[in-house]
C-alpha cells in the first residue's frame, strides 16, 4: 500500500539584506534619540565659550569630554547630534503616519466609491502636484510661524498625495475580487469590506512608500531647518546644524560634517528598508 506524502510546511522567504541594513541603521538611530539624555556627555544647550569651536578628541586641542568638539558657543557637538536625532525620528515617523493615514483614507474611498468622491480626490491630487512639495512647506511655514507640531503637519499635508494615488490604484483593483463580492453578498457593510477584506490588501504596498517617504521627509525637514524654518533654537536640528556650522567651516569643519554625515546616514536607512521591503513583495 502506498503512502501519502506529508506536505511539508512552506519554507518561510528570508528578508533580502537591504531590510535588515537598514532596519539595523534606523534602530540604532531610534536608541540613540530614545536615549540621548543618558548617554549625551552635556546638555545640548550648554554653553563653555572658553571651549569654542574645540577640535574633535582625535585631533590637536581636543578633548575626550567633548569627542566630537564644539560649536561656536562651545557647546557639545555629540549631544546636540544625539539630541537632533529626536527631531529627525519624530518629524519623520509622525508625518508619515499622518500623511499616510490621511492618503489612504482617501485613496480608498475614492478607489472603492468611485463617483463624485473620487472626482473630488482625484482634483485635489491634481492641483496639489501641479506645486512643488519643498515650495508648498515652504510658503505655509513662512505663514504659519516655526513649531515642531507644524512641521510635523505640514509635511504630513504635502506627502498625502503618494499614498492616495497607490491606494486608489490598488483598491480599483481589489474591489472586484472574489472575496470581495463574496462579502458584499454575505450581507457585510461597506465598512467592514473596507477595514477587514479591501485595506489589508492594499497595505502591503503603502508600507513600501511610507519606508521610501521617510528619506524624503528627512531632507525636507532638514532643508526646512537650514533655512531657518523648522524647529527653533535652542531645541537642535541637524539641518540648523549644517547652517550654523557653514558661518564658520574654514575654522571648524566638524561643524558642518558631522550633523551631514548624521542626515546622510538617516536617510540611507530609510532608503536600504524601503529597498527591502520592495525586493520581498517581487
Amino acid at each position: 500500500m502506498a503512502v501519502s506524502a506529508i506536505p511539508r510546511p512552506r519554507a518561510r522567504r528570508r528578508r533580502p539584506p537591504q531590510f535588515y541594513a537598514g532596519a539595523a541603521i534606523l534602530g540604532a538611530v531610534v536608541a540613540v534619540a530614545v536615549l540621548a539624555p543618558q548617554l549625551a556627555p552635556h546638555g545640548y544647550a550648554d554653553q563653555d565659550l572658553l571651549r569654542s569651536l574645540q577640535p574633535p578628541a582625535w585631533m590637536r586641542g581636543g578633548e575626550w569630554s567633548y569627542p566630537l568638539g564644539t560649536d561656536r558657543l562651545g557647546r557639545d557637538l555629540l549631544a546636540r547630534l544625539m539630541f537632533g536625532a529626536r527631531v529627525s525620528i519624530a518629524v519623520a515617523v509622525l508625518s508619515v503616519l499622518i500623511g499616510g493615514g490621511l492618503g489612504t483614507g482617501l485613496g480608498l474611498a475614492a478607489g472603492y466609491f468611485g463617483r463624485w468622491v473620487d472626482r473630488l480626490t482625484s482634483r485635489l491630487i491634481d492641483i496639489q502636484l501641479s506645486f512643488p512639495p519643498v515650495f508648498i512647506a515652504i510658503a505655509i511655514m513662512a505663514a504659519l510661524g516655526q513649531s515642531l507640531p507644524k512641521l510635523i503637519l505640514v509635511l504630513a499635508f504635502v506627502s498625502w498625495v503618494q499614498y492616495a494615488r497607490i491606494a486608489r490604484a490598488n483598491t480599483l483593483a481589489v474591489r472586484e475580487r472574489e472575496f470581495v463580492l463574496a462579502a458584499r453578498a454575505l450581507g457585510a457593510g461597506e465598512r467592514r469590506i473596507l477595514l477587514r477584506h479591501v485595506l489589508p490588501s492594499i497595505l502591503p504596498p503603502l508600507l513600501v512608500v511610507g519606508a521610501v517617504n521617510m528619506s524624503s521627509v528627512i531632507l525636507a525637514e532638514a532643508a526646512l531647518s537650514f533655512l531657518g524654518l523648522g524647529v527653533q533654537p535652542p531645541t537642535p536640528a541637524w539641518g540648523s546644524m549644517v547652517a550654523e556650522g557653514r558661518t564658520v567651516q574654514s575654522l571648524a569643519w566638524w561643524n558642518t560634517v558631522f550633523p551631514g554625515m548624521a542626515i546622510a546616514t538617516l536617510v540611507v536607512g530609510a532608503n536600504l528598508l524601503g529597498d527591502g521591503l520592495q525586493r520581498e513583495r517581487e
